[in-house]
């Protein structure tokens, strides 16, 4: 039996080292796909190193996703490289253009280019139903994207699709509505609010500045949203999925839920800042997991609480962590 073998572009973010750990488990030969840079971060997969092989590409330069396809032979390409911080795409938004929309479509045709029977995931996002048209948001909702990240990832959502009718490939989109963990990067709120509450618990800090308190997410764990890329690619023909928790829950739920975690009264802490108000807000995102669930078999396992319970006790011990080393 042939070992199945994944690249994932993305692989030093949070889904791309929990997507590397699920493989792992899996008994796949994992590469990831890492930028060169002067400043390498590799701190999510650090604990992987030994056990997964890093290789220098660009999704902007197609000869080196070409030479790369052709060198590690994947089974399965999963692309969650973008940039994906919403309010830098306002202001960076040729970058996130670039690297959002058109490098899935350099990929892609690397793809079929080098092996067409590669099996190709694209991460695709509630972002692109944006001004919500209809609630809860499903696979056939129409798309309203209010940012350029939105705009880029709904191209890169309609190219993937293009490429599986036009030339038969194996590529789905998983699109995946927000998911948290430890891991998250510190700009992002859910992130933002834990790690603030652990400073806050431990002396470190008197208050937390916040934008709109009133924008509603539905909040999942990433843990469990890699589970459904894979899944995807297992099946007998290539879909598209929304993979969501069904259940929405606003900044001001996220924020109570965090510092009630810790005994504090949230209202004494936070302060809202028009600096975080986005030029454009997305009010409400809640996702129809229903088709994923039955043909995926796939459903989350961690709730919200318990999700937010998780990441402030992963910041407490990290913020503890440096205060012994201090």
């Amino acid at each position: 039996m042939t070992r199945n073998v994944a690249l994932v572009t993305g692989v030093t973010g949070q889904d791309g080292s929990y997507l590397a750990e699920f493989l792992l488990e899996q008994g796949y030969k994992v590469f990831g796909m890492v930028r060169r840079s002067s400043e390498e971060k590799f701190e999510r997969i650090s604990h992987l190193m030994d056990r997964i092989e890093l290789v220098q590409g660009d999704l902007l330069d197609q000869f080196s996703l070409i030479s790369i396809l052709q060198e590690t032979k994947p089974t399965e390409v999963y692309n969650l490289a973008a940039q994906s911080f919403v309010p830098t795409s306002w202001k960076q938004p040729v970058l996130t253009s670039e690297f959002t929309a058109l490098g899935v479509t350099k990929l892609l045709e690397s793809v079929r280019l080098v092996d067409r029977s590669i099996r190709f995931y694209q991460a695709s996002s509630s972002e692109m139903f944006g001004k919500v048209r209809e609630t809860p948001q499903t696979e056939l909702t129409p798309f309203y994207p209010r940012s350029p990240y939105g705009v880029s990832k709904v191209y890169g959502h309609y190219i993937t699709v293009n490429y599986r009718e036009s030339y038969g490939m194996f590529a789905a989109s998983g699109i995946l509505f927000n998911h948290e963990s430890p891991r998250r990067g510190l700009e992002f709120v859910t992130r933002k609010v834990t790690d603030g509450v652990a400073r806050i618990k431990l002396g470190l800090a008197d208050e937390l500045r916040l934008g709109n308190l009133e924008a509603k997410r539905d909040w999942g764990f990433a843990g469990d949203y890699v589970r459904a890329m894979w899944l995807m690619l297992q099946q007998s023909k290539p879909d598209d999925y929304v993979i969501s928790t069904g259940e929405t829950h606003s900044v001001r739920d996220l924020v109570k839920a965090a510092f009630g975690y810790v005994d504090l009264d949230w209202e004494r802490y936070v302060k809202v800042d028009k600096a975080f108000l986005r030029p454009a807000e997305v009010d409400l995102l809640v996702g129809d997991y229903s088709k994923a669930k039955r043909d995926l078999g796939w459903e989350p396992s961690v709730s919200f609480e318990q999700m937010i319970h998780m990441m402030v006790d992963a910041d407490m011990a990290r913020l503890e962590g440096n205060k012994t080393t201090a």
